[in-house]
């Protein structure tokens, strides 16, 4: 009889006890695999930044404008390839439940700087050609059932009114990292309506996008752009288009941290359950061990079948709780839009996060037996034959 089979037995004597324990462990796993989801969502535009983009905003606020005219002067700046402009328009759809991303956008310029959103040319000229027109994300489509030529009814929040647009184009994700939640629409129609009711605010932009011809000349390009501007009444702070998309998140970073607290929590819960499963498997073995002890089993192999049985629930467990997110992961995302609408971008169970959790649990199994083990080693054999129980 060799090792292995020695603790695929051990395993089976107690199999209430070893399904009850995998139970345990599938569950934490689940709940860390949706928590990693939840992160990583969070971070999804962080990851999806082009490199050889820079936002330019107000260097007081992002919710103070910048002037229309500072587009020619950035455009002329040396390193830059290229200058488009948004606003945040922030109407609601039907509900404060139909939230999603809306820009106001040069048309051409915007497109142009941001080749991971794919429309065909006919949409593209169907934009251009009307001022009512908006471009959506397919994935935004397919939430609300738009088509081309469908009209959306918004209610302004930032600019008050009741607001029309007529779908031009659908656009789709270069790839898996792109947003596909946006809705564009025109920044010239957005203003002639801001100059009847806010002319404060007319011919004023959100921020700035600015391509440059070399991600490495991101600094230099970004210390010349804020110069052109400095001492002026509308002074300006670049930075790359990451680290502009880290800033939002970093308004989140309590719940974040609660998120990563969470998920170390889950993860010493696995631990205590497993150490807690194995320290009751070695007491009522105590006798058996003995016995081999004394017909010459070594420690190492002792050692083998406590952590051999460790990983085997482990392996259980996890198998079990990866079996079980995949499921739960479409039933979570699905609750999430719901209930939040389109606040996270994709709620997408990478293949790394299951792998994570149970490489972790494993790892855990391993430590969990440590106690067990040092109890068989430190116990003298005379007495532990002795033992009853």
């Amino acid at each position: 009889m060799t090792l292995a089979t020695l603790i695929v037995r051990n395993a089976r004597r107690h199999r209430l006890r070893v399904v009850l324990t995998a139970c345990g462990i599938a569950t934490v796993i689940l709940a860390f695999n949706l928590i990693v989801t939840t992160v990583r969502a969070w971070y999804a535009g962080v990851e999806a930044s082009v490199p050889n983009r820079l936002i330019t905003r107000h260097a007081a606020s992002l919710s103070i404008h910048l002037p229309l005219a500072y587009r020619d002067r950035i455009a002329s700046i040396s390193g830059v390839t290229g200058v488009t402009y948004a606003n945040w328009f922030g109407g609601v759809y039907r509900e404060a439940k139909g939230f999603f991303p809306q820009f106001a956008v040069d048309p051409a310029s915007f497109l142009d700087l941001h080749q991971e959103l794919v429309v065909t040319d006919d949409e593209r000229k169907s934009f251009l050609g009307d001022r009512r027109g908006c471009v959506i994300g397919r994935r935004l489509a397919d939430l609300y059932g738009w088509k081309i030529g469908d009209v959306i009814a918004l209610k302004g929040t930032l600019y008050p009114g009741d607001w029309e647009f007529v779908v031009r184009g659908i656009y789709r994700g270069a790839d898996a990292t792109a947003d596909e939640t946006w809705m564009l629409l025109r920044w010239d129609y957005m203003n002639e309506r801001r100059r009847q009711f806010d002319p404060d605010r007319a011919d004023t932009v959100g921020w700035y996008v600015v391509r440059i011809a070399d991600p490495g000349l991101a600094g230099m390009v970004s210390r010349s752009l804020d110069s052109e501007f400095a001492n002026s009444a509308a002074e300006t702070r670049t930075e790359t288009e990451q680290a502009f998309q880290a800033s939002f998140v970093a308004m989140s970073g309590a719940i974040i941290s609660a998120l990563k607290l969470l998920a170390i929590v889950l993860n010493g819960i696995t631990l205590l359950v497993l150490a807690n499963t194995l320290v009751m498997t070695v007491r009522e073995r105590t006798r058996e061990y003995a016995v081999l002890r004394a017909l010459g089993f070594r420690s190492s192999h002792l050692t083998a079948l406590v952590t051999g049985e460790a990983l085997l629930i482990a392996l259980f467990g996890s198998m079990l709780g990866i079996a079980l997110t995949m499921p739960a992961n479409r039933l979570y995302a699905a609750l999430v839009s719901a209930t939040l609408g389109n606040f996270f971008q994709r709620m997408t169970l990478s293949p790394s996060t299951l792998i994570l959790s149970a490489s972790i649990t494993l790892c855990l199994a391993v430590c969990a037996s440590a106690i067990p083990i040092t109890r068989i080693l430190r116990s003298r054999v005379a007495n532990d034959l002795r033992h009853v129980g």
